[in-house]
């Protein structure tokens, strides 16, 4: 995201460095969101969406590598339409992405689903659409110093001027290995191991 201003606390904005602590924050949030995803615990994770947001997981190739990668996200449901925001601009890697690919993957605490990825950052409606999926985006949004229910549109779109609205059309459900909650099968087992060790420790 270029930042106008490079000192620290310059209105609207925020220092280089500030950014990139902000990247790798949530670079170590998306290590444990992930696996949390994995072992069925996504309808927890937005069970308090004034907070913690609303949290999906975008599963997208990488343009390059071809390699898979899961990427969580806050979103915001709009007259049945998914929409998600690359607060770092247009270099953001998941973003390129999903746009390359157009066909990617959503995990929502509903399911799991197919969706065709569109940029649709200037339409007429976008800071509407913005301002949505930041109310949707809990502390997060506050982090990046954007208050989105008081601001006004002009100085929304005036924070907001180089983040990316992405639209996520549902094509299909999906269903099958790979999904949300493929690593539920270790609850049972695990319970079972804490089980036979205070067992072993009794007798």
């Amino acid at each position: 995201m270029a930042t106008k201003d490079p000192s620290p606390g310059g209105e609207g904005s925020f220092s280089t460095r500030h950014v990139d602590g902000m990247r790798r924050a949530f670079r170590m949030l998306n290590r444990i969101m992930v696996p949390l995803w994995r072992l069925g615990l996504g309808g927890m994770l937005n069970s308090w969406p004034t907070v913690g947001g609303r949290l999906m997981v975008l599963v997208h190739p990488g343009r390059r590598s071809g390699r898979v990668y899961r990427t969580p996200l806050n979103y915001a449901v709009v007259a049945g339409r998914i929409y998600c925001l690359a607060g770092f601009g247009d270099s953001t890697d998941w973003y390129l992405n999903a746009l390359a690919a157009r066909r990617v993957e959503v995990w929502l605490p509903d399911g799991w689903w197919e969706v065709e990825a569109v940029d649709v950052s200037d339409v007429p409606e976008r800071l509407d659409l913005m301002r949505a999926v930041l109310i949707g985006s809990g502390f997060a949004t506050y982090l990046a110093g954007i208050d989105p229910r008081r601001l006004s549109d002009t100085r929304l779109d005036d924070k907001t001027r180089d983040y990316r609205l992405l639209r996520l059309e549902r094509t299909e459900a999906r269903t099958g290995k790979g999904g949300p909650g493929d690593l539920a099968w270790t609850w049972p087992l695990a319970t079972l191991l804490v089980l036979l060790g205070r067992r072993r420790r009794r007798s």
